[in-house]
């Protein structure tokens, strides 16, 4: 097995928070009891995915609010808030907050672009300015700007008996460094890297007409494109080789699953392989396999990855769908069997 490049120092892992329409509590609680079985099992990092009119969670940034309350240690992130859906003078203020009541362990992971479906959902988002909103990277400057301090108003002081600031308040110094960008695309990893943010890599990527998407006598090499994309991005920050880039795939261990679940686990894997063979859509997305097997098989896999190779942490992500005993099962074994196989050890 050829060594990694660089030691795996963080593990972390992606959730998504389905719950049932009927009963939208018990999804939820269960979101937070898997992030506190991460938090006994060692993990480094809990994160959280948005989902918007849809059967997950709606608000993360309230959800970890209510994680802070629940563990100590696990740094708790969000992958990632679309920001066309909210007002960056507003998300600044929660950031800052659950930060705060986290104790410094928020890690907030934007992006940017339209919302989903937004001709349908543009009349109750932004009714009055529906055709001027300006979805791109703009609006991360603005959410940087005010979770760093920049003034938000001119005046500060005291009118009467209220005392007025010109930033946003609570003002977590610390959380300014643990912004995050999920992107694909060359250009996200410049921006990203541009701004002072950390990276975001998943299991999707953009094709591009670059000398670095590898296959060029075949389909794209989805590894050589997330490489280049890390590559790139370290190239263009402040720090260098030292910035921070968090890998994320879909990672299932095998090693304590029963044969019901293997079996739903290999299914689960074989109904989405079709997408990952060649890009899909005008943006010329390709998605990368799901991993499923024992940790020693996903430890070899991984150490052959042109781009796990790059990094030194992860957020594996885990399957949408399956139940909270199949999750108990997966992180346990991530982090008893996978993560040592790659270097990792649990944290105290």
């Amino acid at each position: 097995m050829p060594p990694t490049s660089r030691p795996l120092r963080k593990l972390g892992f992606l959730t998504i928070g389905l719950f049932d329409a009927a009963d939208p509590g018990r999804g939820h609680e269960s979101t937070l009891r898997v992030i506190e079985l991460g938090e006994r099992l060692g993990f480094d990092s809990a994160w959280v995915r948005h989902r918007h009119l849809q059967y997950g969670i709606s608000s993360p940034v309230a959800v970890l609010a209510a994680a802070s309350q629940r563990t100590r240690r696990i740094q708790l992130g969000t992958a990632v808030t679309p920001l066309g859906w909210e007002n960056p003078l507003r998300l600044a203020e929660d950031l800052a907050t659950v930060d705060v009541l986290s104790g410094g362990r928020l890690n907030p992971g934007v992006s940017i672009g339209p919302p989903t479906h937004y001709d349908q959902v543009k009349g109750a988002l932004y009714p009055d300015t529906a055709d001027a909103e300006d979805f791109g990277f703009e609006r991360v400057r603005r959410l940087l700007d005010l979770v760093r301090g920049k003034p938000v108003t001119g005046f500060s002081g005291v009118e009467g008996f209220e005392v007025f600031s010109d930033i946003v308040q609570p003002h977590s110094p610390g959380l300014g460094r643990r912004m995050w960008y999920g992107g694909g695309s060359l250009r996200s990893a410049r921006r990203a890297a541009e701004h002072g943010m950390n990276f975001l890599t998943s299991s999707v990527v953009k094709v591009e007409d670059t000398g670095d998407a590898g296959g060029a006598d075949g389909p794209p090499d989805f590894a050589a494109i997330q490489a280049s994309l890390i590559r790139e991005f370290r190239a263009h920050h402040p720090d260098g080789e030292a910035a921070r880039v968090s890998h994320g795939l879909v990672v299932i261990p095998t090693d304590s699953a029963s044969p019901a679940q293997r079996a739903k686990y290999a299914e689960y894997a074989a109904r989405r392989l079709p997408r990952t063979t060649s890009p899909q859509g005008p943006a010329r997305q390709l998605f990368a396999p799901d991993l499923v097997g024992t940790s020693a098989e996903l430890a070899e896999l991984l150490h052959a990855h042109a781009a796990f190779r790059e990094i030194d942490e992860v957020a594996f992500a885990l399957p949408f769908t399956f139940e909270y005993e199949d999750y108990v099962q997966i992180l346990t074994d991530m982090a008893t069997k996978l993560g040592p196989a790659l270097g990792w050890r649990p944290a105290g």
